[in-house]
Parts: C-alpha cells; structure tokens; sequence
C-alpha cells in the first residue's frame, strides 16, 4: 500500500504544470475556428456562398435566416478563436462554440457516419458512406495507376477520401466541453489575471 500511494503521488507532483493542458487546447482550437470563421466572410459580412450553403434545402442545411444563421456562426468562431488564444472569457465562449459543432455534428455530418476518413473496416453508424468513398477511391487509384505516375503521386503519402463525418465535430465538441469545465488556465490567460485581480484564482 505505501508503494501504491507513492505510485499514486508522482502524477500530483506535476499539478504545478496543470495550465498546459487547457493552454494546449486552447492554441490547438483557435486556429480551427480562426479558419472556419473567416471562411465564411467578406470582409464582416458573410460571403455569398456561406450563406447559400445555410439556406439551400437540397445541397446545404436550409435553415431558416440564412444571412443571420451564418452571421452568428462567423463571428462565434472568429471571436471565439481570438478568445480561445488569449484566454478572454473561454468558458463563456466555449458554449456557442459547442453549439456550433452540435449544429455541424447533426446537420451537416451526421449522414456521413462518424469517421472523417473513411475506412468502412471501423465504421460505427452510417456505413453506405463511408463504403462509397472508398468504392469512389478504389477507382481513383485505378485512373491514377494506369494514366499517371502512381509512386511519384503517392511518394509523400497515400489517397484518402474525407468521409466527411462527425469526428472532427466530436472532438472539437469534447475538447470545449473541457475547456468549458477547466477555464483557461493559470498564467497564460486573461482570464486568470482577471481573477486574481478580483481574488478568485483559488478555482484554477
């Protein structure tokens, strides 16, 4: 037993380091949302195809308020990503963001299955599209074999098909979900200056 309660103390030896772990999430995320957002945008309005895309009923999500849907999504995620990297109110933008990879997860991916690159080897649900991408690459390779320099195209990698579904959506979801629960972190975010200021750092 003494043996296991040392075991057992050398992780908590490293809770001085504890503010890497949402400071690792937090710069992994920004530059996810960062890119997300602003591609969605022309200048601070959203671009003509973003909004077609949260409109269209036959090839997009046919949500109602097209231009005001794709609005709030833009900006949650440009400004959720500039607060993600300077930890401004995190827990607070974590919530929209979560929404939005709820959104994504079920109205965009969902069909798809849970696998961002499809190998119906591990598929979990939604298989007729993950088994017809790589039917769809199976005939790629075919092409590619016969009419170009296979060993050259495949020299830095092999061809995949993104299947397009939940994981990413997922992950992202978790990963707020952990931010949402940690906060920001100590010494590297804003908002730990600001509770310490106010005298509540005692919660990092």
């Amino acid at each position: 037993m003494t043996l296991l309660r040392k075991l057992q103390s050398l992780p908590d030896a490293t809770r001085g380091l504890d503010f890497l772990a949402p400071l690792a999430l937090r710069l992994y995320l920004a530059p996810v949302f960062w890119m997300a957002g602003t591609n969605k945008l022309d200048g601070l309005l959203p671009n003509e195809n973003a909004v077609a895309w949260f409109g269209n009923p036959d090839w997009g999500l046919g949500l109602p308020a097209p231009f005001l849907m794709a609005f709030l999504a833009a900006w949650t995620e440009v400004l959720g990503a500039l607060a993600l990297l300077v930890g401004l109110a995190v827990r607070w933008f974590a919530m929209p963001l979560m929404a939005v990879m709820l959104v994504a997860a079920f109205a965009v991916h969902w069909e798809n299955g849970w696998q961002a690159v499809a190998d119906p080897a591990l598929c979990l649900f939604n298989c007729e599209a993950a088994q017809e991408a790589v039917t769809r690459l199976d005939a790629a390779k075919s092409i590619l074999r016969e009419h170009g320099n296979y060993s050259w195209l495949t020299g830095q990698g092999n061809f995949v098909i993104s299947n397009n579904g939940i994981e990413w959506a997922a992950t992202y979801f978790a990963m707020l979900l952990s931010l949402f629960f940690m906060g920001a972190g100590r010494y590297l975010s804003v908002d730990y200056y600001i509770r310490k200021s106010v005298g509540h750092v005692s919660e990092y």
